[in-house]
């Protein structure tokens, strides 16, 4: 016998958190072929970058979240710094979380549920590319803890300047 039943209490098991997506969609997108616009000159040799923001909205039904990804993805000329493109994509999703305790549920957002969102947002970046006349970019995995902890310090930098020094 375990010491618990030796007491009389009740052995609880730990609830697992639940997630559920009931929906994900397309609030923006913008593509634009900047190279062409411009005419096709010499040898082009791409330089990508991708900027993540991440936001949290509850809904009013129980337990209902939507969570926004905006992606922006600019892509340069080594050679002289001209933009070749740019491709804006705000992706949203609808999630029921439960069985998260409060003091959890800010990163639970911000981490996991992005983390269920970004294959979808990387078929997207790599068709966009891809049908623009561009190589299809394959976006490499976005580290959406350290995404989460540098905003917090980030944050928390910003409230310290902001307090006035005595």
């Amino acid at each position: 016998m375990t010491e618990t039943a030796e007491t009389g209490a009740q052995a609880t098991a730990p609830v697992q958190p639940k997630m559920q997506i009931l929906g994900q969609f397309i609030r923006d997108l913008s593509f634009e072929n900047l190279l062409m616009q411009k005419g096709v000159q010499g040898e082009v040799s791409p330089e990508v970058q991708v900027q993540v923001a991440l936001d949290a909205k509850k809904r009013p039904a129980d337990n209902q979240y939507e969570i926004i990804a905006k992606f922006t993805v600019r892509s340069d000329n080594k050679a002289d710094k001209s933009p070749l493109f740019l491709l804006e994509l705000e992706y949203a999703g609808i999630f029921t979380v439960e069985n998260v305790p409060e003091e959890q549920l800010h990163p639970f957002l911000l981490i996991e549920c992005p983390r269920m969102l970004f294959p979808f947002v990387r078929r997207i970046v790599s068709d966009v590319t891809r049908d623009g006349g561009f190589p299809p970019l394959n976006l490499e995995m976005v580290d959406f803890v350290a995404l989460y902890r540098q905003e917090i310090a980030r944050r928390a930098e910003a409230q310290a300047a902001s307090q006035p020094t005595n």
